[in-house]
């Protein structure tokens, strides 16, 4: 079993049907195998719902952040066939975001300014690293194709003598149709952590 993904998940996969989860997730299922084979954020990864394993297809150095797993099921689970708004809001802007991103649930954009500091170059050079698209927007930004359904803008702000450097996540509006704010927490999680990661990679 996945660590910090229920078991629960998987056996809710189980009664769905292969062919409606393809459509609305954009992935598809290997009959013989038995698994879902889903490409996120420009990685395979394998979802076995008799044996609840979610797995990378491909060797890595490296690993997700264990509420990536989360993530990927339940997005096969609840996607819906809503489409991008193409609207750009912040996390406190969602319906409940303002109460629920804080305290235990701000998320982590401090990894990548602890790593990055002042150096936007080399901010750019992991984003593109990380299959990223360039925007017009703070000192730097990039957008990342987590699906087809999921678009995610990091911006980032150098730094100066009176204020620190800065990082902020941007959503599509359409986000909330398709996840939860638990969820959304989950998939920011391991977008700081491979951005932070990856200037080491």
């Amino acid at each position: 079993m996945t660590k910090y993904v229920d078991s629960s998940y998987f056996k809710k996969l189980l009664d769905l049907s292969p062919e409606d989860v393809c459509k609305r997730a954009s992935c598809r299922y290997e009959a013989d195998t038995k698994k879902y084979v889903f490409i996120v954020w420009g990685r395979e990864y394998a979802i076995y719902p008799e044996t609840s394993i979610i797995e990378q297809v491909q060797d890595s150095a490296y690993q997700p952040h264990e509420y990536f797993y989360l993530f990927i099921i339940y997005y096969l689970l609840y996607v819906t066939n809503n489409a991008i708004s193409e609207v750009w809001i912040s996390e406190k802007d969602m319906p409940g975001g303002t109460t629920f991103f804080r305290g235990p649930h701000v998320i982590p954009t401090y990894l990548i300014t602890e790593v990055y500091q002042n150096n936007v170059q080399l901010f750019k050079k992991s984003c593109e690293k990380l299959g990223g698209t360039i925007i017009n927007q703070a000192d730097a930004a990039f957008v990342f194709n987590i699906t087809p359904k999921i678009p995610i803008a990091v911006l980032y702000w150098e730094g100066d003598e009176d204020f620190p450097p800065e990082a902020k996540l941007l959503f599509d509006k359409s986000i909330t149709l398709h996840l939860t704010l638990d969820i959304i927490f989950s998939l920011a999680i391991e977008i700081c952590t491979r951005i932070e990661k990856n200037i080491q990679l």
